[in-house]
């Protein structure tokens, strides 16, 4: 142990040394990997698994402490130089695993959703974690980064768990059209915030949060540029509100401030992924939840071509009309705007052959588990970019008679913690 008592406040109980050496335990949600103190559960950032390192605890509450690794005592084989010199202990909170090899964090990605499966609905099952093509080094692919503004109109990324500003002179993992606008070299004096977005179809957005009332100085930028009124939503100031995002041989139109996958290649993988997975046949009927700008529909209505029914349920009033326009060659798709409990009850909705849902990432949630499974599909596919509520549904699934019968993970988010999956589960009949 070494003591050193002044670089941290305890939330309460018993005061602890503010550094100690640790050995790390397995990788865990969120980024961190698990270790013990006296006791007590470490959540250690910027080690990996099998290492002995020193570790700053950073916070303590009742029942565990976190920590950063500020020096490795015995590095792990799969530990290299993070390519970004703005990641480690105090930097940048962009990044989890810049420190591990790109296999290591496939593997320490795959453990996690493992773990979660196993710890939350009961099931072992082997993972792999598969590349999404367009980052072969997981660099520059991240096509939407959001920027904090300070006081004197600098834009740079919050630091781990904090408010502060790590200023940079460019994200390692944004994608180089988001880097061509320059935002962290302009000032954006009045700003809160400030987001870049880059679209496969070459379109470029910004979107500018003002710091509550203040007027914001807005440089000159190659950009659309939209100013962020709150629940009034988003406002052209110059250029247009919505960018074209390329999928196959489709154009999808989508509001600059809506959800679309940041990773270049990820649009591609999941739709080609949830096909495969969900089977649909021509002539089903068949639903897509949390639908977004309509990607996964429009698979789906060409998939049960002109015989068969897709209906799409969202309840962001700009993407339900992204949505209607991207469908709008597609008879058999349809588009309803509602949380997706309400709608289905306000459309009477008992049964369907197939669902996908695509939920944020809080999950489905009881409510809605419990009204998909009353409609007694065949196939239920779903996308989830977080293990754990993904696992916790899953479980909520079973009494019904859904079975886990297929899982791809994907690493769309390389260097950070964060990993997509699509689950296939089946009923069987009666």
């Amino acid at each position: 142990m070494r003591p050193m008592r002044d670089s941290y406040p305890p939330d309460g109980g018993e005061h602890i040394s503010s550094q100690v050496e640790l050995t790390v335990g397995p990788v865990a949600n969120g980024g961190w990997c698990v270790a013990r103190h006296d006791g007590r559960v470490v959540f250690v950032r910027h080690a990996l698994p099998g290492e002995r390192v020193v570790a700053r605890i950073t916070e303590e509450t009742a029942r565990f402490l976190r920590a950063d690794a500020v020096e490795i005592l015995e590095p792990s084989a799969d530990r290299v130089t993070p390519p970004c010199p703005y990641a480690g202990p105090g930097r940048c909170g962009g990044c989890d695993w810049q420190h591990a090899s790109l296999d290591a964090q496939r593997r320490l990605k795959a453990d996690v959703v493992a773990e979660q499966l196993r710890r939350l609905a009961g099931i072992d099952r082997k993972v792999v974690v598969e590349e999404v093509p367009g980052a072969p080094d997981g660099l520059g692919w991240r096509t939407r980064v959001q920027f904090a503004v300070d006081r004197d109109g600098s834009a740079g990324l919050r630091r781990h768990r904090s408010h502060d500003i790590e200023h940079i002179d460019r994200c390692r993992i944004a994608h180089p059209a988001v880097e061509e606008v320059g935002a962290e070299r302009h000032s954006w004096r009045g700003a809160a915030a400030v987001e870049v977005v880059a679209s496969s179809g070459g379109d470029h957005a910004v979107i500018v949060e003002p710091a509550g009332h203040r007027r914001v100085d807005l440089p000159d930028v190659d950009a659309s540029v939209l100013l962020d009124e709150g629940r009034r939503g988003t406002r052209a100031l110059s250029g247009r509100a919505s960018l074209i995002e390329r999928v196959g041989g489709r154009d999808f139109r989508v509001t600059a401030s809506g959800f679309w996958q940041v990773h270049p290649g990820a649009a591609a993988t999941l739709l080609e992924t949830v096909l495969e997975l969900g089977r649909p046949e021509p002539g089903e009927w068949a639903l897509d939840l949390y639908c977004g700008a309509g990607l996964f529909a429009a698979g789906l209505a060409e998939a049960v071509g002109p015989d068969g029914a897709v209906l799409g349920i969202e309840s962001e009033p700009q993407a339900v009309q992204d949505a209607r326009f991207n469908l709008r060659d597609l008879p058999q798709a349809a588009v309803e705007r509602g949380k997706v409990e309400e709608a289905l009850d306000r459309l009477e909705i008992e049964r369907a052959a197939l669902v996908v849902a695509d939920p944020p990432r809080a999950g489905l949630g009881r409510p809605v588990v419990d009204r998909v499974a009353s409609l007694d599909a065949s196939r239920i596919v779903y996308v989830s970019c977080d293990p754990a509520t993904m696992s916790r549904d899953i479980a909520w699934f079973a009494p019904y008679g859904y079975e886990l019968t297929d899982l791809r993970a994907f690493d769309q988010y390389p260097m950070t913690h964060h990993v997509e999956c699509v689950a296939l589960l089946t009923r069987s009949p009666g």
